[in-house]
């Protein structure tokens, strides 16, 4: 599937539905293909990504659902930044956050358990969280700068 054909089947089925969380999706499937279109890629690179879109099955007989194409934009994300190292936006801020309060929560629950143990939890995520903002906002700060995010 070449990139200007998954741009007009993007395209038509955002003017085909009326579903605004089908289309925020529909819609950053076009803003990560546009990107692609616009950045200097060699042959191999523009190859290697129709191929990845192919593997996606993005068109097919049967109707997809907003699931199938949520998964296929994750993986078509994943596969840009193991391969081309590009970074979708806001990337390193949504996985910041996630991590943080992830650390949050057993440094809550291990060690601000001597407060009351709701309260250390609710406090270790929310430190966790705001710690994670910090670092993915300067990760994904630093990726625009040097020009790897699509």
């Amino acid at each position: 599937m070449t990139l200007q054909k998954a741009l007009d089947y993007f395209q038509r089925l955002v003017s085909e539905t009326s579903n605004t969380s089908e289309i925020k999706v529909y819609q950053e499937f076009i803003r990560i293909i546009s990107s692609l279109k616009e950045r200097d890629l060699s042959e191999t690179e523009i190859k290697s990504i129709e191929t990845e879109l192919a593997r996606l099955n993005l068109i097919s007989a049967t109707h997809h659902d907003k699931r199938f194409y949520q998964k296929a934009l994750s993986q078509f994300e994943k596969y840009l930044a193991t391969t081309f190292s590009l970074a979708p936006k806001g990337y390193y801020v949504k996985n910041g956050i996630a991590l943080g309060m992830t650390i949050g929560l057993l440094v809550g629950t291990v060690f601000l358990s001597n407060l009351e143990r709701s309260m250390g939890i609710a406090l270790g995520i929310s430190i966790g969280m705001f710690i994670g903002l910090i670092i993915g906002h300067s990760l994904d700060v630093k990726a625009v700068s040097s020009g790897r995010v699509v």
